[in-house]
C-alpha cells in the first residue's frame, strides 16, 4: 500500500494548502490511505464541523487530533458522528471522553488500516500511559493478520518519548510519527524491525511564522514576559509537510518511506514514483 501522513494543520492557510497540494499528491503519488492531524486546523487550536469538511474534501481519509481537541466546543458532539475524527487514545478512563481513539477504516481496495493517535505525557497534561493503551489496540489488531496497516499518531513534546514509541511499535505498526511540535525532522528512516518512522512530520502552515503563528505575538511573549493577546495563525502561504510510506502487501511492514515538503517557504521535496 501507499500511505500518506500529513502534521499539523494550522489555520486557514494550512487547510488552503492541503486543498491546494494534496489531490495532485494523491493523484501522482497513487496514495491508498491519507491521514491528517487536524487538531489546530480552526484558527490554529481545536476543529471543527466545516474546517473537517475542509480536509475530507481536500482528499483526508482521516483526521487526527492531540492535546487541542476539544478547544472548539463543537468538536466533543461532532466526534460521536464522524468516525474519521480519531482523539487521543489514553485520555484518563474516569474522563469517558467521546468519540475513539482508533479506528479500522476500509480503502477503496478493500485493505484495512488501522490508525490510532496517543498523547505523550512528558512536558504535556496529565494522561494515561501510551504505552500501555498503543499496547492495547496493537493486540487487538495485529499488523499483518487483522489489519493490513497500522499508522500510530505519537503527539506529544519530547523528542526522546516520540523515539521511544516508535521502538516500542517497532515490527508492529507500518509507521510512527511524531505530530505537536510542528517542524518536520530529519530522521525519516525504517527502524530494524520494519516500521517506518519519523520525529515529527511537521506542520501545514505558513512558515514565516513561530510554528504556525503570527511572529508578534510570539514574539513579546518571549522577549517581555508580557501576554498582548491571542496567538493567531500566520496567514502567508502555507508549506505542507508530511510522510510517505509504502508497505510490502503482505507483512504491512514499511519498505519505503521518504518526507513530503511542497509549496511555501521550505525546500520542496516530493517523492518520485
Amino acid at each position: 500500500m501507499r500511505l500518506a501522513f500529513f502534521g499539523d494543520v494550522v489555520g486557514k492557510s494550512g487547510r488552503d494548502g492541503l486543498s491546494d497540494h494534496l489531490p495532485a499528491l494523491k493523484r501522482d503519488l497513487k496514495l491508498d490511505f491519507v491521514v491528517v492531524n487536524a487538531e489546530n486546523a480552526a484558527g490554529g487550536f481545536g476543529i471543527t464541523e466545516n474546517t473537517a469538511n475542509d480536509l475530507f474534501m481536500a482528499g483526508a481519509d482521516c483526521l487526527t487530533l492531540g492535546n487541542h481537541s476539544w478547544d472548539q466546543r463543537e468538536a466533543l458532539t461532532y466526534i460521536v458522528r464522524e468516525p474519521r475524527l480519531i482523539r487521543p487514545l489514553n485520555y484518563p478512563r474516569l474522563m469517558d471522553a467521546p468519540g475513539a481513539g482508533a479506528n479500522l477504516f476500509e480503502t477503496h481496495s478493500g485493505k484495512q488500516v488501522l490508525v490510532m493517535n496517543v498523547l505523550g505525557r512528558v512536558h504535556m497534561d496529565p494522561m494515561d500511559d501510551p504505552f500501555s493503551a498503543v499496547e492495547k489496540e496493537l493486540a487487538a489488531c495485529p499488523l499483518g493478520m487483522a489489519a493490513d496497516a497500522v499508522i500510530v499518531d505519537m503527539h506529544c513534546e519530547a523528542t526522546s518519548e516520540k523515539m521511544a514509541m516508535g521502538h516500542f511499535c517497532d515490527g508492529r505498526a507500518s509507521l510512527v510519527v511524531g505530530t505537536h511540535t510542528h517542524v518536520p525532522t530529519a530522521d525519516c528512516q525504517i527502524l530494524p524491525g520494519g516500521t517506518a518512522y519519523q520525529t515529527d512530520a511537521g506542520g501545514c502552515c505558513d512558515y514565516d511564522s513561530v510554528i504556525g503563528n503570527d511572529k508578534e505575538e510570539p514574539l513579546r511573549r518571549f522577549t517581555t514576559r508580557i501576554s498582548g493577546g491571542r496567538y493567531t495563525p500566520a496567514s502567508g502561504p502555507a508549506t505542507v509537510c508530511g510522510v510517505y510510506v509504502e508497505t510490502d502487501d503482505r507483512t504491512g511492514l514499511a519498505t519505503r518511506v521518504e518526507p513530503i515538503r511542497v509549496g511555501g517557504r521550505l525546500t520542496q521535496t516530493i517523492p518520485a514514483v
